[in-house]
């Protein structure tokens, strides 16, 4: 029996490949383990498959590499198509720039091992940036997948939104079978807006569920993060489709009745969040890319009852 899978969803990323199965390959106390690891070529044009087959002639570790190519377009149907194909009770998904510290796998196990009612769990995620980052990051790291969130173990908070990022992400693969929807509402970054929340909404079927949503801060992984995703006009278009995705997941654990309620008080307390930003910072929103990145996300997040009503009416 596979205990656990790692599958790892790609699109035309060929050159990171190596990077992430030279760590992967090179993980500490897992000779005793039964596991796996699966590419899910999310339809790449670029030599992606060329090297995967490349690794599979020379893989010499107890686990098998395998490749599976999934055409629909969308971050969603890549981690579809790997539960589908996944052998493991636990389902771990790293993406193809988040590189896992020696002994990520063991700790993963370890962790579920002592924590059974956990549904989902992620770890530390550290950003491993290019170029230094603009001052006060810190305030807009959780955009980029960051998660330091200290040395113990705790429990997040889904009511809050409080969620571990689907970059570095375990899962029982029971949990997910039993409780997330084959149709999610979020298909991935697609499109202009690029609207987030394709791996909130996972998390959220489960908590709805019952299951808890854990920290380890044991797993450390290291977010390669290049220099463009640092650029103004990048970090805002991040902001904005994270705000979008607000009220609709909001919405996926709140009762008929509570749904007119939350739209009027996410829109009210944004544009208070949002109109006490502009006076706090309206002389620096000109050279201050985290303020305004900031204020993007309060703006867009207001806006996200209107969002999720547009698609609502033309879905």
């Amino acid at each position: 029996m596979v205990e656990f899978t790692l599958a790892i969803p790609t699109y035309n990323r060929a050159k990171y490949l190596p990077l992430i199965l030279e760590r992967l390959r090179s993980q500490v106390d897992v000779e005793d383990l039964s596991w796996e690891i699966i590419i899910i070529d999310n339809n790449s044009n670029d030599n992606t498959a060329e090297v995967i087959r490349s690794y599979q002639a020379n893989w010499n570790i107890n686990c098998s590499l395998n490749y599976f190519l999934e055409r629909e377009q969308g971050i969603t149907f890549a981690r579809l198509r790997a539960v589908r194909e996944a052998k493991g009770q636990l389902i771990a998904f790293l993406d193809d720039d988040n590189l896992p510290a020696p002994n990520w796998v063991k700790e993963a196990v370890v962790f579920a091992q002592k924590h059974p009612h956990a549904g989902a769990f992620g770890g530390q995620i550290h950003g491993d940036f290019e170029v230094k980052p603009p001052e006060n990051i810190e305030r807009i790291q959780g955009l980029l997948a960051i998660r330091e969130r200290g040395d113990q173990a705790n429990l997040y908070d889904p009511i809050n939104l409080s969620l571990p990022p689907g970059a570095a992400l375990v899962f029982r693969k029971k949990a997910w079978e039993e409780n997330i929807p084959n149709e999610l509402i979020f298909k991935g970054r697609l499109g202009k807006l690029k609207v987030a929340g394709d791996d909130f909404e996972l998390l959220l079927h489960l908590h709805k569920a019952g299951w808890e949503i854990w920290y380890n801060p044991a797993m450390h992984t290291y977010h390669q993060i290049p220099h463009w995703r640092l650029e103004k006009d990048y970090l805002i278009t991040l902001a904005r489709g994270c705000g979008l995705s607000i009220c609709q997941l909001r919405l996926i654990n709140a009762s008929n009745w509570q749904k007119p309620i939350m739209f009027i008080k996410i829109f009210l307390s944004n544009l208070r969040r949002l109109l006490k930003h502009i006076i706090k910072y309206r002389t620096q929103l000109n050279n201050n890319t985290v303020a305004l990145v900031e204020m993007e996300f309060y703006l867009s997040s207001m806006l996200s009852p209107f969002y999720s009503l547009i698609l609502t009416i033309y879905k």
